[in-house]
């Protein structure tokens, strides 16, 4: 009996573009997203994170470019045939139907016992038992947010697609409702693709997080490597907090920095960033220009041969960042546990702990 190793995605977007009157808004996005798989697409406003939503709800008709689910071309399918949920930024609850009726809208083809069944399974797991009766403007933000929420997975879709549900939250409820959600999910089975501008919101909720920047999809990859391996500048500055240094190869091939040479080594299975615009035989080149990555978790206060000016610390509870200035001039950020004190104006010592020293072309 032969089995299937590497099963179908349940969907899969290659090279898709859409527009808006004419205007195209992005072009060349390809991933793949597994059944279960939880992920986010992260940018700023404009780069086309809805548009891409809505081509694969099937509310927006892309301009070009292949879009499968379940292996089937949902070019073929009309939204309500995608088997797709769909929760909107406004969260659109009928205002005319009860807590139950707004569960239960998406399962007329479901018995009557089935149906309340499942409408009182999702208000007990969601924490609203008891409030089937209510109407949606008796609620308060969060608990609408859960009907939202619940209305959308009641008919068991395998795809839920979340265009920035929480952003109307307050700060403090929005962590416990995004955790909340998530833990769904998992219980469900059903996989999610998150539209967020919040990159903290992004790095919690999903495993696997996309950047959109200008139109593109610049990369596609757990968030770890995202914050750590950026494929290139642009996503380099977009995500965390960070600096990029010139420095420039040796003939040792180490690279030359404010804190001396340092070694760089690919990730497992990759090239380092420097390779997508440079040739095989320019890499480590003597004298090549690049910009190495700086992130304020990479540097350790107190420790090193590197002399710093503590130029500004800002407290955070569990750690402060301080903002130091190097002898040559070049200004950084580092964070240190909040007992470690330096203080404003205070000369230090400050070492780099890299655990990948990315290094991209200038």
């Amino acid at each position: 009996m032969t089995t299937n190793a590497h099963p179908a995605p349940l969907l899969s977007v290659e090279s898709l573009a859409a527009g808006h009157g004419g205007q195209p808004v992005f072009s060349g996005v390809s991933f793949t997203l597994a059944r279960g798989q939880i992920a986010a697409l992260l940018g700023p406003s404009g780069t086309g994170k809805t548009t891409l939503l809505r081509c694969i709800a099937g509310l927006h008709a892309p301009a070009a470019g292949t879009l499968r689910l379940r292996g089937a071309d949902a070019a073929r399918l009309k939204p309500e045939q995608r088997g797709v949920g769909f929760v909107f930024q406004d969260l659109a609850l009928f205002p005319h139907l009860d807590v139950a009726g707004n569960v239960g809208f998406g399962l007329s083809r479901w018995s009557t016992r089935e149906r309340e069944a499942r409408v009182a399974d999702l208000l007990a797991r969601i924490g609203l038992a008891g409030f089937g009766a209510r109407k949606p403007h008796e609620l308060s933000g969060g608990q609408q947010q859960r009907v939202a929420l619940a209305r959308s997975l009641a008919p068991k879709p395998d795809l839920l697609l979340l265009d920035e549900p929480l952003s109307g939250l307050d700060a403090d409820l929005r962590p416990k409702l995004r955790d909340e959600l998530r833990a769904l999910l998992k219980a469900e089975g059903a996989a999610a693709l998150l539209v967020t501008h919040d990159q903290d919101e992004a790095f919690a909720f999903a495993e696997t997080v996309g950047v959109m920047l200008e139109g593109r999809l610049a990369q596609w990859s757990p968030g770890y490597e995202l914050y750590h391996r950026p494929s290139d500048v642009d996503v380099a500055r977009f995500v965390g907090e960070g600096r990029l240094l010139p420095v420039c190869w040796l003939e040792d091939g180490r690279v030359a920095s404010p804190f001396g040479p340092l070694t760089v080594e690919p990730a497992a299975g990759r090239e380092p960033p420097l390779a997508a615009a440079a040739s095989a035989a320019d890499i480590g080149a003597p004298g090549l220009e690049g910009w190495l990555l700086v992130r304020p978790d990479d540097l350790v206060i107190g420790e090193g041969d590197t002399r710093a000016l503590v130029v500004d610390c800002t407290f955070h509870g569990a750690e402060s960042l301080h903002r130091l200035r190097l002898d040559d001039g070049t200004e950084l950020s580092a964070l240190a546990p909040s007992h470690r004190r330096f203080a404003v104006g205070e000369r230090v010592h400050v070492r780099p702990d890299l655990a990948h020293v990315v290094v991209f072309p200038r």
